[in-house]
């Protein structure tokens, strides 16, 4: 099967990486990866604007009516 050129580039930058770690210690190769979340901040936010707005509406409703 052949590659697609994004493969290629891909496979090369791999390659690349891989040569510069030879040879040197684990702690040195390892690298801090940032945490980066699958969900966006905006959506968060109005995830928890519906969760707990509504349950302000509610307690609000079930005091006052």
């Amino acid at each position: 099967m052949a590659q697609t050129p994004q493969q290629r580039k891909a496979n090369a930058k791999f390659s690349k990486d891989i040569e510069k770690k030879m040879g040197k210690p684990a702690q040195e190769v390892k690298k801090k990866q940032d945490f980066k979340s699958p969900v966006s901040k905006f959506w968060l936010g109005l995830l928890a604007f519906v969760v707990f707005g509504g349950l302000i509406f509610e307690l609000l409703s079930r005091f006052f009516l």
